[in-house]
C-alpha cells in the first residue's frame, strides 16, 4: 500500500465505499481519522455514509455500466463492498484490468453476494459441517426438497426457506409443516434483492445458540497476512435479522477452537485474489451455529457485521476501525476493553425526516450509549439506531441495552 495521503489533494488516498448504511458510515469515520478522502456510493441520496464522506454519489450499483462508468470516472485506490447487492462481474473485471483493487478481493463479493455461492464454497469444496441444504427454483421444487423424492431423503419439516439473494433476514421464513410451505414460497419471493428467484431450504439444526466470529485478515510486521480473531459476539436474531448481540459469549473451550478454525477456512479460501495481487485484507463476519462442542458453519460476510455494532462499546478498535486499518495494510489490535451489549432501535412508524424523543432519558442508563443513523425514511422495522452498554455482567449489559433502547421513541415529525 502506498503512503497515506493528504484528502483532497493529488496525494490523497482514496477509498470508494459501495453501500452507505449505518455500517459504512462508521467504516468511512474510521477511514477518515487515518487521512483517508472517501467516496459514499448509495443507490438513494443522503444515506448515513453520504452524510460523513468527501464525496457522495447515488447510482444503481446493479447496474453493470453505471458502476463501471462511476469507478473509472473517480479512480479510486480501493473499492469497498459494503452490501451485497452489487454487480461484482463488473469489480471482477476491473480487477482483472488492474483498474482497482476490491476489498477483499472481486472474488469475494461474487461469491458472498448470494447463499448459494458461499454455501457451495463452505460444503462442497472445504468441506464444512453445515446444515442439510437444497435450492429451488420453484414451489414445486420446494416441496420435493422437503419431502424428498427418487429415493433421495427430503429436508423435512422443520426447515429455513430463504431467497439466496438477500440480507437482514428479508424473506426468510421458518417452515413447520406442509401448510407453511406456499406462505414461505411467496415470502421469499418478496423479500429477494433481485425479485422473485432461487431459494434456499436448510434443515433446522438444534443449536443451543448463534455467534459470529469476527476475523481480520491484516498484513503482519513481516509483510504476510495475518489472522486475527476478536472475541465471540453473542446475538439474538428474529426471522433472521438481528435485535440484540453481546460480547463476549462464553463457549467451551472446544467449540471456540472449532469456530476458529472453521472462520479461518473461509477466510483463507475468500482472502485468495489474482496472482500478483494483494491477499485479501479487512473483517469478516462469520456466523455460526453451535450446540455442546459442536460448530455448523451458516454465513459469511466480507465485511462488518451488524452482530458487531457491540464492539463499539466492547473493543479498544471497534470493527469498522478495524476494517479500516487492515485494508489499508495498518496493523490491527482485537483485544476486548470491556464485556458489553447492543440492542436495535426500530422506526416504529413509516414516515420521512422523523425524530426522537427519550434520547437524554435512555442516555440516563448508566454506563450507555446510543447511537442515530440518521438514515431518511423510516419504516416501522428499519433498523434506525442502536443502543450500546458496557458492564462486567454481560447479562447486566444485555438488559440495560435493551432499557436504553426502550426509552428512544421515534415519531413522525
Amino acid at each position: 500500500m502506498k503512503p497515506i495521503g493528504t484528502p483532497l489533494t493529488p496525494h490523497a488516498t482514496r477509498v470508494m465505499l459501495l453501500g452507505s448504511g449505518e455500517l459504512g458510515k462508521e467504516v468511512l469515520i474510521a477511514l477518515q481519522r487515518l487521512g483517508v478522502e472517501t467516496i459514499a456510493v448509495d443507490r438513494y441520496d443522503n444515506a448515513p455514509g453520504q452524510q460523513v464522506a468527501h464525496h457522495a454519489r447515488t447510482i444503481a450499483m446493479s447496474d453493470p455500466a453505471a458502476l463501471r462508468e462511476l469507478i473509472e470516472a473517480e479512480r479510486p485506490d480501493l473499492v469497498v463492498p459494503e452490501i451485497e447487492a452489487i454487480a461484482t462481474p463488473v469489480l471482477e473485471a476491473l480487477e482483472a484490468e488492474g483498474v482497482v483493487r476490491v476489498i477483499p478481493t472481486a472474488r469475494a463479493a461474487r461469491l458472498t453476494m448470494d447463499r448459494e455461492g458461499i454455501r457451495r464454497l463452505a460444503a462442497e469444496t472445504l468441506g464444512l459441517p453445515t446444515s442439510p441444504y437444497r435450492f429451488c427454483d420453484s414451489l414445486a421444487e420446494l416441496q420435493a426438497a422437503i419431502d424428498g423424492q427418487d429415493r433421495k431423503p427430503g429436508i423435512g419439516y422443520p426447515c429455513v426457506v430463504k431467497p439466496v439473494m438477500s440480507s437482514s433476514g428479508k424473506g426468510q421464513s421458518k417452515i413447520d409443516s406442509p401448510a407453511d410451505v406456499q406462505a414461505a414460497w411467496d415470502h421469499a419471493m418478496a423479500g429477494g434483492r433481485v425479485g422473485p428467484g432461487r431459494v434456499i431450504v436448510e434443515g433446522f439444526i438444534d443449536f443451543d445458540y448463534e455467534i459470529t466470529q469476527l476475523t481480520v485478515r491484516a498484513m503482519g510486521a513481516n509483510g504476510e497476512v495475518e489472522t486475527h480473531f476478536c472475541d465471540p459476539i453473542g446475538h439474538v436474531q428474529v426471522s433472521g435479522d438481528y435485535v440484540e448481540s453481546w460480547q463476549p459469549h462464553a463457549m467451551h473451550p472446544k467449540a471456540l477452537a472449532r469456530s476458529r478454525e472453521i472462520a479461518r477456512a473461509v477466510t483463507d479460501d475468500l482472502g485468495r485474489g489474482l496472482t500478483g495481487h494483494p491477499a485479501g485484507l479487512g473483517l469478516f463476519g462469520v456466523e455460526l451455529f453451535v450446540k455442546g462442542e459442536q460448530v455448523w458453519f451458516s454465513e459469511v460476510s466480507p465485511r462488518p457485521h451488524d452482530t458487531g455494532m457491540v464492539t463499539m462499546a466492547t473493543q479498544w478498535q471497534n470493527e469498522f476501525e478495524l476494517h479500516a486499518r487492515a485494508i489499508l495494510g495498518l496493523p490491527v489490535d482485537t483485544t476486548l476493553k470491556t464485556p458489553g451489549a447492543s440492542a436495535v432501535i426500530y422506526g416504529g412508524v413509516d414516515a420521512e425526516g422523523i425524530v426522537f424523543d427519550g434520547v437524554a432519558d435512555a442516555l440516563r442508563v448508566p454506563h450507555s450509549e446510543i447511537r442515530l443513523f440518521g438514515k431518511p425514511e423510516s419504516f416501522v422495522k428499519r433498523r434506525m439506531g442502536v443502543a450500546l452498554v458496557r458492564d462486567a455482567d454481560v447479562d447486566v449489559a444485555r438488559a440495560q441495552a435493551k432499557l436504553a433502547a426502550s426509552r428512544v421513541k421515534p415519531r413522525a415529525a
